[in-house]
């Protein structure tokens, strides 16, 4: 058997100390150059990325520095006040160009009209290129395909005496003349390469070669000396080793290993299936020529840590070689390291699948679940109640919601889901939430506290089978708020003191997420509650409009979206529309200031471009107020879309501050997007809005909304406003509010992830019989036969109640308009839910309300007004200003109006 492994040595011999390509020099020879050919082509193509890089660098640094020479020359500020800027210029940019040696020296004005160019038909164009960070002061390079092919320009500010930019100035070269310079460099870079290839290779060539002969030098006698040496240790180690054939024969079997497995004398040549002291299954791992690590084998009374790894790995001879430790002793701890093992992957799996979401009841779900079995045979968890709204939780135990139970089976006596429980004083509940600390009770029968909670149930749970329980607090950040109660049945022992910190470990993980969740559901609420106080829960009463409005809330939370329903003088409505980017308060709160603005500006009765740039004013005045040093500023972005309708002219005037364009449903059924002037967001400054008119016959509906509605991730933003359309188109009659539930089903299926305000209204307008107008000369006599023929309007209105009062009303507003105004002056009678007088003339002097004193002979007239009126206003139109006032329709058995007698006028009239 020896002659046989000796042979089996002798075999490998050849391996060591032969010349072929498989020998120890061989290898390392070919990996070395194999590893220099890999090194030097990495160096190379650093070495070519870096000229190419630095070439480009200096590209850009030399356009800027000729644009910015170029910008700072003296005569440039002069050229450009002359009449004909590229007479001057563009000789002197041709000659900079070919001195700085760059491809083009190009001077543009502040909207990218060129004043120079290398091509004289160029000139006149404009730039291409981005000027914005230019116009804006800072120095911007870029990469375009311009004129020339593609550019590497750089771009400048011309600044005047005053430190406004006033011109630009750039410079640059073709991308084809910095690749040139590159190519230039290429062969240098290669014959550098191949140079280091050489010279490394060589080296690595003597190297190996010196290696090889260092092999070779070992004699046959001194190769036999290592080998019984190690022969001599293979016997002497007190681990057992066993080197097995491809067959599954044993060629080798060293003293410990036969003392180990009691294996005969003569065991070596025999195949392992012969040998009668080995077990079946030592016996299928050692056939079987897989490799095993420390794997525990019985070997008689003894048991042994098994590791086998084969022998032809380096390219030896086919076999194995197994290794035997003698691990009886470390039997005893064997099961205590298994459950410690189970325990360190139960704490992992916890981390992992619990709080995976900011849901209280899903996190202690969670915590249920990774418990059962492997630790306990059933888990509830009980929060307070004042937790589940993100409140405070009390310092007793009282008042707990059960949110969690599950066990190995479903017929459990514990308490159900979500009931609410008091426990006593005397229960380990209480006493570990009042106390922070875990209780123990290994034996529920002797529990005599836990029994008196509710003695019934309590005999029921021990009659079941549950003996033992751990009741942990749920900690954090120092303030309890719950309980994870861990039951055992008669399949498990009872708890111990070292799973009592099993049992903290898994609950400290799941505290945090709890907490968290907490802390989300409170300022969740109060998002939500503010958001909620800011959006209208009610439109105002008006009757020239049929509305309909939904609003949905984003996945995320609370957002800026808006709508609103403002009734105006004249029976007219104002609908508005906004966002305002981002979530959470402070968009919320923003949402409020916008909103509530908008609603003072509409009191001053201004058209919708003017009051979208009084709102453009104030969010620009929000951002300057909320930057601070300390943190960077948190600009607010925001748009609107604000439309007034004219139940009288049925015409709608609106203006948008990058907003989306409404849609308009026609009586015919047909849906279009009315071609509306887009303005830029609000807060930006500097652009004007403009207003454009609709005419909205009867029944026409306008539909209002935000980019939430249309806007997607899984689909393009043209894709959203077709199927708006379509969801739209068809259905002339449907009412408002049935077109909003059918939008939102066509177009958000689930929840949006952006939050979504849809506002859709049908026109209507006012009845011809219903306006009454007259034109009035400017002659104080026609005053007469103004409050004549409207005393005649009102009687036929059945409104001969509010006659006097009106008559005075009107004898004021239109002398005032006579005697103050200029023509044409007019008067306008409107019976709808108020009466509303309307007294236009051409002039845009603004009349006041003043307290007259009893010396003064006028200036009671508009005093007059506001007391016989409801409320009274000026608005200025592009023919010049209306007074309007309205009264109030008498009810049934109610006074027209207050009495004369009972005002008080500062003087006698």
């Amino acid at each position: 058997m020896r002659d046989r492994f000796a042979r089996l040595r002798r075999v490998s011999l050849p391996s060591l100390t032969g010349k072929s390509p498989r020998s120890v020099a061989g290898q390392v020879f070919l990996l070395q150059v194999a590893l220099v050919v890999l090194l030097v082509v990495c160096a190379v193509f650093a070495l070519f990325l870096q000229s190419r890089r630095d070439t480009n660098a200096e590209a850009k640094r030399r356009s800027i520095a000729v644009a910015q020479t170029f910008a700072h020359s003296p005569g440039i500020l002069a050229a450009l006040h002359t009449p004909a800027p590229s007479k001057v210029l563009q000789p002197l940019t041709e000659a900079g160009r070919r001195s700085a040696g760059v491809d083009f020296v190009v001077v543009m004005d502040t909207h990218g009209i060129r004043y120079t160019h290398p091509i004289p038909s160029r000139i006149g164009k404009r730039f291409v290129g981005t000027i914005g960070p230019s116009l804006a002061g800072k120095v911007y390079t870029e990469s375009v395909h311009g004129p020339l092919g593609q550019e590497v320009q750089a771009t400048v500010p011309v600044w005047n005496a005053d430190h406004k930019v006033v011109a630009l100035v750039s410079a640059g070269l073709k991308v084809r003349n910095v690749t040139n310079q590159v190519d230039r460099q290429l062969p240098i870079i290669l014959a550098a390469g191949a140079g280091a290839l050489g010279a490394a290779t060589g080296v690595t060539a003597l190297v190996s070669r010196r290696l090889r002969r260092q092999t070779h030098s070992l004699a046959p006698h001194e190769m036999a000396r290592m080998y019984e040496h190690h022969d001599a240790v293979l016997h002497s180690v007190r681990e057992g080793v066993l080197i097995i054939d491809d067959d599954g024969v044993l060629l080798l079997a060293n003293d410990e290993a036969k003392r180990l497995l009691d294996l005969p004398s003569d065991a070596e040549g025999n195949h392992v299936s012969e040998l009668a002291t080995l077990e079946p299954e030592t016996v299928a791992l050692l056939t079987s020529g897989r490799v095993a690590t420390d794997e525990v084998h019985f070997g008689g009374p003894r048991l042994l840590a098994v590791n086998q790894r084969p022998t032809d790995s380096r390219g030896g001879p086919r076999g194995t070689v197994v290794t035997l430790r003698d691990s009886t002793e470390l039997q005893a701890v064997s099961g205590r390291a298994q459950v410690a093992r189970d325990r360190l992957k139960l704490l992992y799996d916890a981390g992992l699948g619990v709080g995976t979401t900011l849901d209280m009841v899903r996190t202690a779900d969670e915590l249920a679940r990774v418990a059962v079995p492997r630790f306990a045979d059933f888990v509830s968890v009980d929060l307070a109640d004042a937790v589940l709204h993100g409140e405070e939780p009390g310092t007793t135990a009282t008042g707990m919601r059960r949110i969690a139970v599950f066990g190995i089976r479903d017929d459990h006596p514990l308490y159900e889901k979500d009931r609410l429980i008091d426990f006593l004083p005397s229960t380990p509940q209480a006493r570990g939430y009042g106390a922070g600390r875990s209780e123990l009770v290994a034996d529920l029968s002797t529990a005599a506290g836990w029994h008196e909670q509710d003695p019934e149930h309590t005999a029921r749970i021990l009659e079941y089978g549950i003996h033992s329980l751990i009741a942990a607090p749920i900690k954090a950040r120092g303030v309890v708020l719950g309980l994870a109660n861990f039951w055992r049945t008669e399949e498990q022992g009872p708890f111990d003191e070292e799973e009592l910190s099993l049992a903290e470990e898994l609950v400290a993980r799941a505290a945090v997420s709890i907490d968290n969740a907490r802390r989300y559901t409170r300022e969740h609420a109060v998002a939500v509650t503010l958001q909620r106080s800011l959006l209208p829960r009610a439109l105002p009463e008006q009757s020239t409009l049929d509305v309909g409005y939904r609003y949905i809330p984003a996945q995320s939370g609370v957002s800026g979206d808006w709508f609103d329903v403002i009734p105006l003088p004249g029976s007219r409505v104002a609908l508005v529309v906004g966002d305002v980017v981002g979530h959470g308060l402070h968009a919320a709160a923003t949402m409020g200031r916008l909103r509530t603005a908008v609603h003072n500006f509409s009191t001053l009765d201004l058209p919708p471009d003017e009051l979208l740039s009084h709102l453009d004013d104030l969010v620009g005045r929000i951002d300057q107020d909320e930057t601070c040093p300390e943190t960077p500023a948190a600009v607010v972005g925001a748009t609107c879309l604000y439309a007034i309708y004219d139940p009288v002219s049925r015409r709608c005037a609106m203006a948008r501050a990058g907003h989306l364009a409404p849609a308009l449903v026609l009586p015919d059924g047909s849906a279009t997007f009315p071609d509306l002037p887009a303005g830029p967001p609000l807060g930006l400054g500097g652009m004007p809005f403009q207003t454009a008119e609709l005419d909205l016959p009867e029944g026409a509906q306008l539909v209002l909304y935000t980019d939430g509605l249309v806007e997607d991730r899984s689909r393009d933003l043209d894709v959203g406003m077709e199927l708006l359309r379509r969801a739209l188109a068809g259905h002339p009659d449907r009412a408002p509010d049935d077109s909003c539930r059918a939008v939102l089903d066509e177009l958000l299926p689930g929840r949006p992830q952006d939050d979504v305000a849809l506002l859709i209204a049908r026109a209507r307008g006012l009845p011809a019989d219903r306006i009454a107008d007259w034109d009035v000369p400017a002659d104080p006599a026609a005053v007469a036969k103004v409050r004549l023929a409207a005393s005649e309007r009102l009687d036929e209105w059945g409104l001969t109640e509010l006659g006097f009062s009106m008559e005075l009303v009107l004898s004021e507003l239109v002398t005032n308009a006579i005697r103050y105004g200029s023509d044409p002056i007019s008067v306008r009678l409107i019976h709808d839910r108020t009466l509303v007088c309307e007294v236009s003339d051409g002039s845009s002097t603004s009349p006041h309300l003043r307290y007259a004193a009893t010396t003064d002979e006028g200036g009671r007239g508009l005093f007059l007004v506001a007391q016989l009126t409801e409320r009274w206003g000026t608005r200025y139109t592009p023919q010049g200003k209306v007074i309007w006032a309205e009264a109030a329709l008498p009810k049934p058995g109610e006074d027209a109006g207050p009495a004369l007698a009972d005002m008080d006028f500062g003087a006698e009239l």
